[in-house]
């Protein structure tokens, strides 16, 4: 599902409205189902949005404390990460290929940076590898 803040070009009513798809809403402008419950104009278009943040002082405690859980499991697996893999930085895609067609032996996996066109491409030629968040620490 998506939501998407509308607006009338007739009237300037503003509203919010969900789809199941960004191409359902396409389909449904298309054919004109979309239209203003104030005015019934079907020149309906989208506006801009702003991504929905995260306001701490708007969360519960309990919630709180399972982001926190969250952050803190994914700084131990970083942490396993580091410890147990290569660094490769920009040249994972690289690498990967490398290890892949060269039959190249590791004596540890690998970990670095690749962008999504280039994640997307290593999965298309059958190179196993997966995409994690990464948290940057900010201590330093």
């Amino acid at each position: 599902m998506i939501k998407y803040k509308l607006i009338c070009k007739k009237c300037n009513l503003d509203f919010d409205s969900w789809f199941a798809s960004s191409k359902e809403y396409d389909k449904l402008k298309k054919k004109k189902f979309l239209n203003c419950h104030r005015c019934n104009s079907n020149q309906i278009e989208k506006t801009l949005m702003t991504p929905r943040l995260l306001n701490k002082s708007k969360l519960s405690n309990e919630k709180i404390e399972r982001l926190n859980k969250i952050k803190d499991n994914i700084k131990e697996y970083q942490k396993y990460i580091k410890n147990n893999f290569e660094y490769v930085g920009e040249n994972f895609a690289y690498e990967a290929r490398s290890i892949h067609y060269n039959n190249k032996k590791k004596d540890k996996g690998i970990y670095g940076t690749a962008s999504n066109d280039e994640m997307k491409e290593l999965l298309e030629e059958g190179i196993d590898a997966e995409m994690i968040p990464w948290i940057e620490d900010k201590s330093n």
